[in-house]
């Protein structure tokens, strides 16, 4: 029997291309750096502070999507922007992919038997001083959100077949102590995606849809 090819952008599509992608290895360079090489911000940065985000895929048959958050206006950092659900990965945490899970179900709610955890991306490093670690994972539909107002004021699907066309990946700059700061950005819908967000889905991009 002739072996089924899953349609593109699909949630088994995304899967087939995470289990081909090349192993991470401590070679790997992903981050902000790579658009602003030798930037004076990145020297500012003292040790990295580990983070890791879910990149949660959510399975709508041959079309999936993308789950994003819109941070909340009132935090101190990076406030009303685009995110994938995550933090700071804690002591208590045993892995990156648990510190993920448990960001996501207090931001939104989301609970881990939902989520199917199939893989992880090279690590990222944004000029904010952060190691991200970007766990991929398999959502099922028909979920209940939750969301915790004091961390995001919003969330949003975006689809696959959209942030994995390099038609939409526009580039932007603003400036920092009077130089210039490189980074993606991809608008969807009345929604700003850019910054670090934006880099990492560009970093997806590049390791599995080219």
């Amino acid at each position: 029997m002739d072996q089924v090819t899953p349609a593109p952008f699909s949630a088994e599509d995304f899967r087939a291309r995470v289990a081909a992608q090349p192993l991470a290895h401590a070679a790997d360079d992903y981050g902000d750096h790579r658009f602003n090489p030798g930037h004076p911000r990145l020297k500012l940065a003292k040790a990295l502070r580990d983070a890791a985000v879910l990149i949660p895929v959510v399975d709508h048959g041959r079309d999936a999507t993308l789950l994003l958050t819109k941070r909340a206006e009132k935090l101190r950092n990076h406030s009303g922007q685009v995110a994938f659900p995550g933090g700071t990965i804690d002591p208590t945490d045993p892995s990156p992919e648990a510190a993920a899970l448990r960001e996501t179900f207090e931001e939104i709610g989301l609970g881990q038997d939902r989520v199917e955890i199939i893989g992880r991306m090279p690590d990222y490093v944004s000029g904010s001083g952060y190691r991200i670690a970007p766990v991929l994972g398999i959502v099922r539909p028909d979920f209940s959100l939750t969301l915790n107002s004091e961390e995001v004021d919003a969330a949003f699907e975006v689809p696959l077949r959209f942030l994995m066309d390099p038609a939409n990946h526009g580039r932007d700059s603003r400036m920092w102590n009077d130089l210039e700061w490189v980074f993606y950005e991809m608008p969807y819908d009345g929604q700003h995606i850019w910054g670090v967000t934006a880099g990492i889905i560009r970093t997806l991009y590049e390791r599995l849809y080219t």
